[in-house]
């Protein structure tokens, strides 16, 4: 009986315990709320007390860090603890002349408006802060972040953040990180088989020529192991190397970089590097298109509905937009070209004046799924005239075209005759699009477009932006301008035109804006260095009133009752 008592008592011991345990957790978070009210509010006070400020000099931009409210504080916070948006790590930083491109490790989407840019510095080490020009998803793993240039005496060596969080310690000088120079780095890699083909500036600005591989290794970084390996073909700014046999056997994360040999033999330091690869690449399902399309795009998604359309018509099956830092919705007018059934992809290319590397770069991505890719741009429409003089169908007249030539083993390159067009009388874009608004154009062709083997290229990729290099045996078949010819409507109305002069993205064609080469073919003839609209502008560039591909539109694209054409159509929806 004694026994039982104790046990007894013990066990109304423990109750009495758990009884009072929760109230004692009630009683501390409860005070620990007030306190963190009671902390929150005093911060508040002297926050809003204006004493914390961030200045610069007058003729420099600057910022007062404004007052932050409780709730602010609350959101910042919840922002840190509960993970409502992925941390900000930034793995590299490149200096371009007109902004710096931050890298992350983790994908944020696009837009930018909530992150800000911090830069430390200034005469009296000084914290600023603006706000972000952009930022976007880079692949799958990564995003950019691009940030306006440091202003002067402050560090290049860009933080982020996201805006309405507390402003950043200044960094101690030991503590900043290495900022690449655009003119001077590795910064893009993409596995090709057996080998890594590697995009890099700063090696060799030999245009249109193949330089010698026993000057350039690359350097393989695993963050456990260094390899390095030969190169086996070097043109422009690709080196292709072998792929390390470890990487072969079992692919993962790593950064790789390009080693210089000078003719002497002597070893060079592996140049600076942004590009990683990130585990093997994905593979098509082993069923090729007959017909792709690769294109490199600044700012073109009022254009690439019409353009997408038409040249599916013609048979074009999927289609590769390099898009080179655009700021217009390209992105929402793709995914709603996916949802009618267009297979387009986007694939970021931040890197500026680089179109030769980033249609080398397409034309690796695309071997697997392609027979056949095209190269050509927004502008750029391919017509045939036999077929609308015989009345023959043009509906996939295209890809018809091009299936007739993949059993031809010695032929790689489709070439097509290019006609320029002027803004025909215009002075405002045509509501219709450019196959039915431009109608006159220059009497002579010039250069040629073309649709390719990539199976079939050097090694080196070498490549004139529309015109690659292909491996010794193959060579090319030209269309005669009866059969086939690309519509190029270079010369549009004055509005949509003067967009040149912001920058070209070709490597070695100067800018419109430099006082050189003024004779090319790339620029347009009497037009200086400045985008100053000529009175007759809309009369120019017009020899010969050609309508044969305004009327094949309008035959076969045109609603029967209401007279609009499809791309037409779904801009008057977006005006709804």
């Amino acid at each position: 009986m004694m026994l039982e008592y104790e046990h007894g008592k013990k066990r109304k011991v423990r109750n009495r315990q758990h009884q009072h345990q929760p109230k004692a957790q009630f009683l501390s978070l409860r005070y620990l709320t007030i306190c963190l009210c009671c902390f929150f509010v005093l911060l508040f006070f002297f926050l809003s007390s204006d004493r914390i400020s961030v200045r610069s000099d007058s003729l420099r931009p600057s910022l007062r860090v404004p007052a932050l409210s409780v709730l602010s504080s609350m959101d910042s916070i919840q922002r840190s603890f509960h993970g409502r948006f992925p941390p900000l790590r930034v793995e590299d930083r490149v200096q371009f002349p007109d902004h710096v491109l931050l890298i992350l490790s983790t994908r944020i989407g696009r837009g930018g408006k909530e992150l800000v840019c911090v830069y430390h510095g200034g005469r009296k080490e000084e914290t600023l802060v603006l706000p972000s020009i952009s930022s976007d998803e880079f692949d799958e793993f990564r995003s950019v972040v691009r940030c306006p240039n440091a202003p002067l005496n402050y560090s290049s060596s860009v933080d982020l953040q996201f805006s309405g969080d507390l402003v950043k310690k200044k960094k101690k000088m030991s503590d900043e990180k290495k900022v690449h120079d655009w003119a001077k780095v590795g910064y893009e890699a993409v596995i090709d088989g057996d080998t890594v083909v590697v995009f890099v500036k700063g090696l060799t600005r030999r245009p249109h020529k193949e330089s010698d591989p026993s000057y350039y290794k690359c350097q393989f970084e695993t963050g456990v192991e260094v390899f390095v390996t030969q190169a086996l073909a070097a043109a422009q700014e690709v080196v292709r190397c072998v792929l390390p046999e470890s990487l072969k056997l079992n692919p993962e994360m790593f950064r790789v970089s390009v080693i210089h040999i000078d003719p002497r033999g002597r070893f060079t330091p592996a140049l600076p590097s942004v590009a990683r690869v990130y585990g093997s690449e994905k593979k098509s399902s082993g069923v090729k298109h007959e017909l792709c399309v690769c294109t490199m795009l600044w700012n073109q998604a009022p254009f690439l509905r019409e353009w997408i359309m038409y040249h599916s018509w013609l048979g074009v099956e999927r289609w590769f937009i390099y898009d080179n830092n655009s700021d217009d919705d390209i992105q929402e007018e793709i995914e709603l070209l996916n949802s009618e059934n267009y297979n387009v992809s986007r694939h970021v290319w931040p890197w500026i004046k680089t179109q030769e590397a980033g249609f080398s770069h397409c034309a690796v991505r695309a071997k697997d799924e392609c027979i056949w890719v095209g190269f050509f741009d927004v502008d750029e429409f391919y017509y045939f005239p036999t077929h609308r003089s015989q009345g023959l169908p043009s509906k996939n007249a295209l890809s018809s075209l091009v299936s007739n030539y993949t059993s031809w083993g010695l032929v790689g390159e489709i070439r097509t005759e290019c006609h320029s067009y002027g803004p025909s009388g215009l002075t405002t874009v045509p509501s219709q699009g450019v196959t039915v608004g431009y109608t006159c154009r220059q009497a002579n062709p010039e250069r040629h477009k073309s649709i390719i083997r990539p199976e079939m290229l050097t090694s080196s990729l070498l490549n004139e932006v529309h015109h690659f290099q292909m491996r010794e045996g193959v060579g090319h078949m030209s269309l005669l301008e009866s059969v086939a010819v690309v519509n190029h409507y270079k010369y549009q109305v004055w509005d949509t035109f003067k967009a040149k002069f912001q920058r070209r993205v070709a490597t070695y064609v100067v800018d419109w804006r430099e006082n050189q080469n003024q004779g090319s073919k790339d620029r347009a003839p009497g037009l200086g260095t400045e985008a100053i609209e000529p009175v007759d502008w809309n009369r120019r560039f017009c020899e010969v009133w050609d309508t044969g591909l305004k009327d094949l539109v309008l035959s076969n694209f045109a609603d029967q009752v209401t007279g609009y054409l499809p791309w037409q159509r779904q801009q008057q929806l977006q005006q709804d």
